[in-house]
C-alpha cells in the first residue's frame, strides 16, 4: 500500500482538478482502490486514454457507481430534535436493496416531515422513513420511485484489522482513509456501541457515508467525527463508523416493524459528560422521564438503584438492566453539595419523538 502511495503522488495532485480522481479509484486494482484521494461528483476518463487516438473511453463514472445517494430532510415544526439537529438536515444514503431501500444515520431523519433522495445529476427521489433503531443508531428509508443505482453487497465488519485501507464515500465524493481502531463507542445522549470502527484522517460529510473495503464491500455507516480516533489517549481526528454486522440480524425486523428487535430498553433523557469517573448531566430532555422526576443540569449522578456508578458506559449499563421501559428507576445524585434521591419513571425513546402526520 505504501509504494502505490508512492507510485502514485501525482495523482494526489489532482485535488486541484478532483474529478479525475474517483475514476482512477473505481479503474484501479482491488488492491489499490483506497488509496486514491478525495474525488467529485462526476469522474470523466482518465487523460492518458482520451488523448491516445482509438483508445476506448471510458463512460463517466459518479458517487452513484458507489451506491450513494445524497439525503435532505426537513422535521416536523414541532420536533423535539431541531435545537440539536437543526430543521433542515442533509448527509448521506447507502442504496442496499434493489427496491429502493436506503440505509443511513438515524439523525438524519429523526422527526421527519419530508425526505428527498439525490442522485449525483441532481434528480430528486421522495422517500419515506422506514424505521429508526436506538440502539444502533441506524436509519431506514424507502424511495417513493425507483431509484437508477445498483445496490451495495454488505462486507463482514467483524473481519477488518488496523491499518486496513478503505474508501469513505459520501454523497459529495470519495475519501480514502484507515482503519485506526475498532473499541467501544460511549455517547452522551444514552447510547453506546459495544465495537464501533474508527478511521484517519478526518473526512467532512460523514453522517450517513459509506465505509467500504477494498472489494467496495459496505463495512459500515458514518456517525461522527472524533478527536481521539486511535484511542483515547491518541488525539487523532478521525471519525466514527456504526458496524454494519450490527444491521443484518434485524434488518427484516426493521423493515416490517420499523424498530429494532426486542423491548424497548428504559430511557431517561439526560445528556451527561464523564469528568474523571464523574457523570455530570449536561442537559435534560424537556418533558422526558428525568424532568419530570426534577433532575438538573449540574447534577452529579452518584447511584443507579442503590449501586455506585463508575462513568458514564456503567451507568448505561444500570440504568438498560433495570428492566423494560417504563420502569421506575432510583436515582441518586450529588446536587449544590448535597445527596439527593430522585425516582424516575423511564419510557421509551420512541415514543418522545414526533413524527408525521401523513
Amino acid at each position: 500500500m505504501d509504494s502505490f502511495l508512492r507510485r502514485h503522488a501525482a495523482i494526489r495532485m489532482c485535488r486541484a482538478a478532483a474529478p479525475c480522481v474517483l475514476a482512477l479509484a473505481l479503474a484501479a486494482p482491488a488492491a489499490e482502490v483506497a488509496a486514491q484521494d478525495q474525488g467529485s461528483r462526476s469522474a470523466p476518463p482518465a487523460a492518458q486514454e482520451k488523448d491516445q487516438p482509438g483508445a476506448r473511453q471510458r463512460p463517466e463514472v459518479t458517487v452513484d457507481a458507489l451506491s450513494v445517494v445524497k439525503i435532505r430532510s426537513t422535521a416536523v415544526a414541532d420536533a423535539r430534535t431541531s435545537r440539536s439537529l437543526g430543521a433542515s438536515r442533509e448527509g448521506t444514503g447507502v442504496v442496499i436493496d434493489s427496491e429502493g431501500l436506503v440505509l443511513t444515520i438515524g439523525y438524519l431523519i429523526l422527526e421527519a416531515e419530508s425526505v428527498e433522495l439525490f442522485t449525483a445529476d441532481g434528480r430528486a427521489f421522495p422517500a419515506t422513513v422506514i424505521a429508526y433503531d436506538n440502539a444502533s443508531g441506524f436509519g431506514l428509508l424507502r424511495a417513493l420511485r425507483p431509484l437508477p443505482i445498483k445496490p451495495v453487497q454488505f462486507g463482514h465488519s467483524s473481519k477488518i484489522t488496523n491499518r486496513e485501507p478503505v474508501l469513505i464515500v459520501g454523497f459529495d465524493g470519495v475519501a480514502p482513509a484507515y482503519v485506526v481502531s475498532r473499541r467501544p463507542f460511549v455517547g452522551y445522549w444514552e447510547y453506546r456501541l459495544e465495537e464501533a470502527i474508527y478511521t484517519a484522517p478526518a473526512t467532512v460529510n460523514w453522517s450517513g457515508a459509506a465505509l467500504l473495503n477494498r472489494e467496495g464491500r459496505l463495512l459500515g455507516i458514518g456517525s461522527l467525527v472524533v478527536g481521539d480516533a486511535a484511542g483515547v489517549q491518541s488525539k487523532v481526528p478521525g471519525n466514527m463508523f456504526v458496524p454494519i454486522d450490527l444491521l443484518k440480524p434485524m434488518l427484516g425486523e426493521l423493515i416490517a416493524n420499523g424498530r429494532g428487535p426486542g423491548s424497548a430498553r428504559p430511557w431517561i433523557g439526560v445528556n451527561t459528560q464523564e469528568v474523571h469517573g464523574n457523570v455530570i448531566v449536561n442537559r435534560v430532555s424537556p418533558e422526558g422521564p428525568a424532568d419530570q422526576a426534577r433532575m438538573r443540569k449540574g447534577d452529579v449522578i452518584v447511584s443507579v438503584k442503590g449501586q455506585p456508578v463508575k462513568g458514564q458506559s456503567d451507568f448505561y449499563s444500570r440504568l438498560w438492566s433495570s428492566g423494560e421501559a417504563g420502569v421506575e428507576i432510583a436515582i441518586e445524585v450529588l446536587r449544590g453539595g448535597r445527596l439527593e434521591k430522585v425516582t424516575v419513571t423511564s419510557g421509551d425513546r420512541a415514543s418522545y419523538f414526533r413524527t408525521a402526520t401523513y
